[in-house]
């Protein structure tokens, strides 16, 4: 029997879970207050600093503060001008990721508010897009460096339960013959040149007519990388995978104009840092 499972047989049954799921979001949140600070109240400082010692998601950066922000002033220092920097709110609303770029919800921390702890800035960054994109015709450049959180179990180097990403996303809308996307993908690769030193950018085209959009870059045609479309791209440096990008539809579904287009791309920058 799994977990769900038994607690729910406790409850009285999937009903119990279906009643909570159909509060409006108002009544579920005071019902999750109460019971958040019921448990809260319930705890010691000893209980405390018993999960600061075993919880992935609570213990400090492996990486030292001066190397990651040395890495970060690297990535700002090579943005282009032409590109906002956005200081981020450290949470984003409930199902920016699994209803927008279709990640399972349970890979993000959900909050009892209504929100979920940001676990991609390049989510966020797309609904502000989004925005200023409805608010005028041209196109619209942002950036943002951002500690983030996932909930999935990670192992190995180099991989954490939160870190930094450096995100840029760019919106616009289709100009005919992949002209944005050929003018934003250079500029995408152009910067993590500039910005990651002697990296290798390899490219996998997910439709035929990105061909003239991946240029001379190396063809990778044996990735799939999940929710990309028409071509996505990894970055490696030294041999590690240091960030990846691509197209992707998540200002069509925002606002449910089938002409936006979005390019985004990021670098891990614990990863990069430690090289």
């Amino acid at each position: 029997m799994g977990v769900l499972e038994r607690v729910l047989r406790a409850l009285g049954g999937e009903e119990a879970l279906d009643r909570l799921a159909s509060l409006p979001g108002s009544d579920l949140t005071s019902v999750l207050l109460a019971l958040m600070r019921r448990r809260a109240d319930a705890l010691s400082g000893p209980d405390v600093l018993r999960q600061y010692r075993s919880d992935r998601f609570v213990a400090p950066s492996e990486v030292p503060f001066g190397v990651l922000r040395a890495a970060e002033d690297r990535l700002l220092a090579a943005l282009p001008p032409s590109f906002s920097v956005l200081g981020l709110a450290p949470v984003a609303p409930l199902g920016t990721c699994s209803a927008v770029a279709e990640m399972d919800q349970n890979n993000v921390l959900s909050t009892i508010r209504g929100t979920e702890v940001a676990a991609d800035p390049t989510n966020a960054l797309a609904l502000e897009a989004a925005v200023r994109r409805q608010a005028g015709p041209d196109d619209v450049r942002l950036a943002a460096v951002q500690r983030v959180v996932r909930a999935q179990l990670f192992s190995g180097a180099g991989r954490f339960a939160h870190f930094t990403l450096f995100a840029l996303v760019s919106a616009g809308r289709d100009r005919g013959s992949l002209a944005f996307e050929r003018q934003h993908f250079a500029e995408h690769i152009a910067f993590l040149r500039e910005a990651c030193g002697d990296v290798e950018v390899r490219v996998t085209v997910l439709d035929p007519r990105f061909e003239v959009v991946r240029g001379d870059l190396p063809s990778d045609a044996s990735r799939r990388t999940g929710y990309y479309k028409g071509l996505c791209f990894k970055v490696f440096r030294d041999g590690v995978e240091i960030g990846d990008g691509g197209f992707v539809d998540w200002t069509q579904r925002l606002t449910g104009n089938r002409k936006e287009r979005l390019l985004i791309s990021g670098v891990g920058v614990d990863r990069f840092a430690t090289l």
